[in-house]
């Protein structure tokens, strides 16, 4: 792959990002602006902190368990791509899924 064509893509990435950070930090001044309760601030606020470390937890449990799949299919020498190594990956997928369910619910 080209790493000239890399770099469009990343950039609309971050421009996308910086476009998420800024809305959702207006949406906190406005609702703070709002004169809505401090308890009802608060409380928002905390749960979207929650969500934010779930999301965090969630990826990193799923790209672990597809990396240990990734690792599995070189570990086993396979070279082309088979129903059997896109059904590695899709379990590895799952398990990590799992596993954050698993682990979420515990946290809760």
């Amino acid at each position: 792959m080209n790493f000239g064509d890399l770099i469009p893509m990343v950039l609309f990435v971050c421009i996308v990002y910086a476009i998420k950070v800024v809305v959702d930090a207006r949406v906190r001044s406005r609702m703070i602006g709002a004169g809505g309760s401090e308890e009802l601030v608060k409380s928002i606020l905390l749960d979207e902190e929650q969500r934010r470390r779930h999301s965090s937890l969630r990826w990193g449990i799923v790209l672990l368990s597809v990396g240990v799949g990734f690792g599995l299919i070189q570990w086993f020498g396979w070279q082309e791509v088979t129903p059997g190594l896109i059904a590695v990956l899709a379990l590895a997928t799952g398990a990590g899924n799992l596993a954050f369910f698993a682990i979420s619910r515990k946290v809760s």
